[in-house]
């Protein structure tokens, strides 16, 4: 797959309006330090004047600037960088790359963890705008309107990361999980697969990737015709783990499904599944083929060696400090998505 950049304009730089006390006090027809009272000291304010602040600072976005009156510079010299989970992170190559990058120009990177079903990214959110941070990292899309219009209300740079997409909040470097799913289709269809499991986690990346796959395998038996192809679908832990691939297999064979090609949401899993295959003296690939994602380190190495989809993760953490170190220094960002694609790699388990 080739790297795509696709020519927009960002709102992002130190231009960027930040919506501020008195902006709420004018709207809510009340005095500055009514407002103060209200967000600190709710218990000093009637119940009517409290509901009115709070319906207007929701409606102009405003997070109070928790930085205010103790620096004299809008510059933190602080980037923020959130990820799904930091424990045995497929993200780590990128975020290496990323903090290599920023604190040579001179910034810290704080790190936060959103989980995969992003439960606490709204209100890590509303912490990091309140510090003002000179740039946001998101693992992935925001998904909350009022996080998003926060993040442009207050002007900081924001980079979401791994996904594609038309309308981000600012910027994006990443790729389509959709298209990774319908090229895999179309490269174990080649191989003659036609009775698929899919062993997919809960994460929105992987369900993207598996309505790819379950979209192109529909489309190429429309057109060539043949047998209905089988597909099953396994949910799986995230964090991904060894131990959930092994278990997928071991299912798989307990329901005597027909199954020629396991189609795994991490490499993790993959390995997992040639595990429980060796230990079930399943051949790979001839009886079954298994497919990663994610290219990890050890995906050359294991026996044999483990087909995958190779995800330039370390072009993904640079483009994403370029981007925001540029927007520090008062850079116009010509080129707010990127898309860094992706590519198969053919080894030893298809």
């Amino acid at each position: 797959m080739t790297t795509q950049s696709r020519p927009t304009q960002s709102r992002s730089g130190p231009s960027a309006q930040n919506i501020t006390l008195n902006d709420v006090a004018k709207e809510a027809g009340v005095s500055i330090i009514t407002v103060s009272r209200a967000l600190n000291k709710p218990e000093l304010v009637s119940k009517k004047t409290l509901a009115r602040v709070k319906a207007v600072v929701d409606e102009l976005g405003y997070v109070p600037n928790l930085l205010a009156g103790n620096l004299k510079s809008n510059r933190s010299r602080l980037i923020v960088m959130l990820l799904p989970t930091i424990l045995g992170s497929p993200f780590l190559r990128s975020v290496q790359v990323f903090m290599d990058y920023v604190t040579d120009a001179g910034y810290q990177v704080m790190l936060g963890q959103t989980g995969y079903d992003n439960s606490h990214q709204e209100s890590l959110l509303d912490v990091i705008i309140g510090r003002r941070p000179d740039g946001v990292v998101i693992t992935g899309r925001v998904t909350s309107e009022a996080a998003r219009r926060k993040l442009q209300v207050a002007g900081i740079p924001v980079v979401e990361v791994w996904e594609i997409g038309d309308d981000p909040v600012d910027m994006m470097v990443g790729f389509s999980h959709y298209a990774v799913g319908k090229a895999v289709a179309d490269y174990l269809w080649a191989k003659d697969k036609r009775n698929f499991a899919l062993a997919v986690g809960h994460d929105v990346r992987g369900r993207q990737r598996a309505a790819g796959f379950k979209q192109r395998v529909e489309e190429l038996h429309r057109e060539f015709g043949g047998p209905t192809p089988n597909l099953y679908r396994y949910s799986v832990q995230v964090p991904s783990t060894v131990g959930s691939g092994r278990d997928t297999l071991a299912q798989i064979v307990r329901e005597q499904k027909e199954v020629d090609a396991v189609v795994c949401s991490s490499d993790q899993v993959a390995a997992g599944v040639l595990y429980e295959a060796q230990a079930r003296q399943i051949d790979v690939p001839n009886q079954l083929a298994v497919m990663g994602y994610g290219d990890m380190d050890f995906a050359s190495s294991t026996v044999p060696a483990l087909s995958t989809v190779k995800i330039n993760d370390e072009e993904i953490g640079l483009n994403a400090a370029k981007m925001l170190i540029a927007c520090a220094q008062g850079e116009k960002i010509t080129q707010p998505i990127v898309d860094i694609g992706f590519s198969i790699v053919a080894r030893e388990t298809v």
